[in-house]
């Protein structure tokens, strides 16, 4: 039977480390992972009772399906109020998450063979959607030795006859760089220059640290054309509800041409639950005190896991739920080594496209298992290989 040459090179096999947590796993181990970043898995919900109640009341409310192609207006307008009105709700479209926001973007701007521009470290979740998208992913580099700051010099020499967007994300995710303001304001005049839209992806904005209380944001520049994405999975730790969107600000013209392509792009799927549209304005107005209370928790998660690594070498995160670990000696036999002895599954860098040798693992763990595996981390990250 044939397959598409997309779906061919979506098809591989697993990389040596899943090969040993898979057999771990068998034999019955406990793996302690940190890599999902899951904070449901560690009891952070959002709170059932409230949560069953804001649905039943969504539930009547949609009672009679009338979709809106850029989802339902309490929901956009709910979305524009947690940007203070700053982007109006006529320029919200509401999506089923971030992933699918990235699709959608990309599809806008890039035909097969053209190019969008994004951070190295990157993520692999950008190499599969371009790949069904047809497009190709160019990089730029952050810095390690300035925190992972942009190298907007990098970023400009590597914009070509066939790039159609920036992607932005910050915080970034997995070396928790957040973008400061300056450097926003060179990046829209590089985006002015070449005419190329800004797709900045925000999902981890509520997990700032180092002072830092409000995320900068590109849309505030004199950006031409930006994308801001974000949803709940995060903010609210809600992954299941699929709740996300695209925020555009910019010039009036390109973002009305913008809008005018989304909508008939999500009307031809019009993908999100109706039930969990009629619930946005609820989950942001009674989520607030839950929020600061998980915010807190990732801020002392992110604390003891710092404390924990101690005297290695590492850019302290400014947001997010990650942290990039720099190592002397091979990421890869320090990734196995970890696993193999102590049940401990961590990434090596090549997986983000880090140069040699980074280990980079998440800090969303529960504070008893954050000092044991840190401390462990930590000792791996000091000694060599033997």
């Amino acid at each position: 039977m044939h397959f598409s040459p997309v779906a061919e090179g979506l098809i591989g096999s697993k990389n040596p480390l899943y090969v040993l947590h898979d057999e771990l796993r068998r034999e019955g181990h406990a793996v302690l992972d940190l890599v999902r970043g899951n904070v449901n898995e560690h009891g952070i919900v959002f709170p059932p009772d409230v949560l069953n109640q804001i649905l039943r009341e969504a539930a009547e409310a949609a009672r009679v399906y009338r979709p809106d192609s850029f989802g339902q207006q309490l929901a956009r307008e709910a979305i524009a109020a947690y940007y203070d009105a700053r982007i109006p709700a006529g320029q919200i479209l509401i999506t089923p998450g971030t992933s699918v926001s990235y699709w959608y973007c990309f599809k806008l701007f890039a035909e097969p063979g053209y190019e969008i521009l994004t951070p190295r470290p990157s993520y692999p979740l950008f190499d599969y959607i371009a790949q069904l998208c047809g497009v190709r992913l160019t990089y730029y580099r952050l810095l390690e030795d300035e925190g992972w700051a942009i190298d907007l010099a990098d970023l400009e020499r590597q914009i070509g006859t066939k790039t159609r967007a920036i992607v932005l994300i910050s915080p970034h995710n997995p070396t928790g760089m957040v973008a400061d303001d300056a450097a926003l304001d060179e990046l829209a005049g590089i985006a002015s220059r070449y005419e190329l839209p800004i797709i900045s992806d925000e999902v981890f904005s509520e997990f700032l640290s180092g002072g830092v209380t409000q995320l900068p944001r590109p849309a505030w520049t004199g950006a031409p054309l930006v994308f801001m994405l974000n949803g709940f999975s995060k903010m609210f730790a809600l992954p299941g509800f699929k709740v996300g969107w695209a925020a555009v600000s910019g010039d009036m013209d390109l973002v009305g041409k913008a809008m005018s392509a989304l909508e008939l792009i999500s009307d031809t799927f019009l993908p999100v639950n109706e039930i969990a549209q009629f619930a946005v304005p609820q989950i942001f107005s009674r989520g607030r005190a839950f929020l600061a209370g998980y915010k807190d928790w990732v801020a002392q998660c992110r604390s003891a896991a710092l404390e924990s690594l101690s005297g290695c070498s590492l850019a302290e995160p400014g947001g997010g739920f990650y942290i990039t670990l720099a190592l002397d000696h091979d990421e890869e036999a320090a990734a196995a080594r970890l696993l193999g002895e102590s049940h401990i599954l961590v990434h090596p860098g090549f997986y983000y496209d880090i140069p040699p040798n980074h280990l980079v693992m998440s800090f969303i763990e529960g504070p008893a298992n954050i000092r044991r595996a840190f401390g462990r981390i930590a000792e791996v990250c000091r000694q060599r290989e033997v």
